[in-house]
């Protein structure tokens, strides 16, 4: 019996509770009226996005009672543990604030700018006001790690998020049916890493290792939770909404793009206004979110190409390394995200390929 009961719970743990926690956070988040075919679709749609393993189907055995007690039995245990449940944490705006009390680290005024500094390059902490920033930096708590030190390791629980303030770390990631790790990106000052392990309460999902002398600012869960979490999640799932849009990124897998997020920035302009101007040095590479642009050769006087939601421009200069080749303009309002090239060579240097294959697009314009 205490064999079946610790397999049903560490299924519980690690199948079933993942996934009822991101669902019951995003009905929390979207208050569907229809709450059951709005959890089909959305169960549907992460289905359609990720790997899942087979179901083995059997026939019902004798035991089945027993493992109804079982799983009884498991649920009245988690409702008497002293650390709150994850699946009453999504609760983001029934959990009463007046409750938390946040944890406060002194620190000085040059710290708290660099701290201040460092993470408003995340779109996590963006959309926080004047109040809720300054629970957020006194929170954070400073940490040093050296050449070689594992600060997170893929499959642990985590409780804490880092931005990093100087110094550079190297993520990779275990895949099933590999035997060596696989290298996916390089962190470096400006960045955050390990907040999908709160925003979802579920496992690292990757390691990430310091390769120099590294100092971070570390965010507790709790904090994270009360102050932080549900916008967090709102705006990153927007983002990969967006990102799923774009069909050059459709090769990446859900990590990849989940990391894309944090670099990406959304630019407005209004219909006439030019984005990039021939001749001119370019440092970013733009997708489309929504609205319509034109491509110009030659001082505008002749049409280059034109461009629709779900396009890019502006990696000519990232590709060969030269001024930008054509102005672009919007024909219409537009939506944009754009990514500096470095950031673009660390998340996605393999997709340089794809850009490569798709510059025909340009080429009688280029060999003029």
């Amino acid at each position: 019996m205490s064999q079946k009961k610790a397999t049903i719970q560490d299924y519980i743990q690690n199948k079933v509770k993942p996934v009822f926690d991101q669902l019951i956070a995003r009905i929390v988040i979207e208050k569907p009226e229809d709450v059951y075919s709005w959890s089909i679709n959305w169960l549907q749609k992460q289905q359609s996005g990720v790997q899942v393993q087979q179901l083995v189907h059997h026939d019902l055995s004798e035991e089945e009672e027993d493992e109804e007690e079982v799983v009884l039995e498991i649920k009245q245990q988690q409702k008497q543990q002293t650390r709150t449940a994850v699946s009453a944490e999504v609760y983001g705006e029934y959990n009463k604030k007046e409750d938390f009390k946040p944890r406060f680290i002194q620190k000085s005024e040059g710290q708290i700018e660099r701290i201040k500094k460092r993470i408003l390059n995340s779109f996590m902490f963006q959309a926080l006001d004047e109040k809720d920033l300054n629970i957020v930096l006194g929170a954070m708590d400073e940490k040093k790690f050296q050449v070689g030190d594992v600060v997170i390791k893929q499959g642990d629980d985590g409780n804490e998020l880092y931005v990093i303030d100087e110094g550079r770390l190297e993520c990779y990631k275990k895949f099933t049916g590999l035997e060596e790790e696989k290298l996916l990106k390089t962190y470096i000052p400006g960045e955050s890493f390990g907040e999908l392990a709160l925003l979802y309460n579920a496992p690292r999902a990757a390691t990430i290792k310091a390769i120099e002398e590294v100092t971070t600012f570390a965010l507790d869960r709790e904090t994270f939770n009360n102050i932080v979490k549900f916008s967090a999640i709102k705006k990153r799932e927007q983002m990969e909404e967006i990102l799923n849009k774009i069909e050059l990124l459709q090769s990446m897998d859900n990590y990849e793009r989940v990391q894309l997020c944090d670099v990406l920035k959304e630019e407005k302009h209004k219909a006439g206004e030019t984005i990039i101007t021939e001749g001119e040095i370019g440092d970013k590479i733009y997708l489309i979110i929504e609205g319509e642009l034109e491509a110009y050769w030659k001082g505008q006087s002749e049409k280059v190409y034109d461009y629709k939601p779900g396009d890019y421009f502006g990696e000519l200069a990232l590709l060969k390394n030269t001024p930008r080749q054509a102005t672009v303009i919007a024909k219409t309002d537009v939506v944009l995200l754009y990514c500096d090239f470095n950031s673009f060579r660390r998340l996605m240097g393999p997709l340089e390929e794809v850009l490569k294959r798709n510059v025909e697009r340009y080429e009688k314009y280029l060999q003029q």
